[in-house]
């Protein structure tokens, strides 16, 4: 059976992963399980270039299929920040708490309809072969005043999304995965690899 290897140490992500792709011939590992254990640069300047950056190195370290993925927030307000740097918005090795502090301290004083946001999650995929893709997903919301609900990560408290009058982090985990930027693009990935020839050989 062929390696696909998903380019993240996340346990959480993983099994997401090897769910949807359970009708595939692949066995799914992650990086560490394939033997790569380095922290990656991640220099691009888009999700999406960062994403292929991660499955390039994994790639070239391995020779096998890689699927790696970047996400993050972007607000209205603050001109798509904090973008590529969401994980690092509040400094090197923050935790969730004061990244959601530091978003919250910006935005203070603005009003509600001015608090438009989107997650954005890129997935990009690597094929021994020289191919490659990347496609996205997106969820839009609004920057609540303060936290909501405690299913979720990172900015899920804070992300508010009107048509279901509930934060990400109020959601239950099967309802988030089907309407996040995540669940989106691997929605997107599936899609584009019963495209490829890879699933016959």
């Amino acid at each position: 059976m062929r390696k696909f290897i998903v380019a993240s140490r996340n346990r959480g992500k993983l099994n997401e992963i090897k769910e949807i792709l359970h009708d595939f011939p692949f066995d799914v590992i992650s990086m560490e399980e394939a033997g790569i254990f380095r922290e990656i640069d991640e220099h691009g300047e888009t999700f999406e270039q960062n994403a292929l950056i991660k499955a390039i190195e994994v790639f070239n370290a391995t020779n096998e299929i890689v699927m790696a993925d970047d996400s993050g927030l972007e607000v209205d307000y603050l001109n798509g920040a904090p973008g590529i740097y969401s994980s690092r918005f509040a400094g090197e090795n923050s935790t969730d708490e004061a990244r959601n502090k530091k978003l919250l301290k910006l935005l203070e004083g603005v009003p509600f309809e001015q608090r438009t946001a989107r997650f954005v999650c890129a997935v990009a995929v690597v094929f021994p072969d020289g191919n490659k893709f990347t496609v996205k997903g997106t969820c839009e919301g609004v920057i609540g005043n303060g936290p909501a609900g405690k299913h979720g990560f990172g900015y899920d408290p804070l992300f508010y999304m009107p048509e279901y009058k509930m934060t990400m982090a109020q959601m239950k985990p099967a309802q988030k995965h089907r309407i996040s930027h995540r669940g989106k693009a691997l929605r997107l990935m599936v899609e584009k690899l019963r495209e490829t020839d890879f699933i016959s050989k």
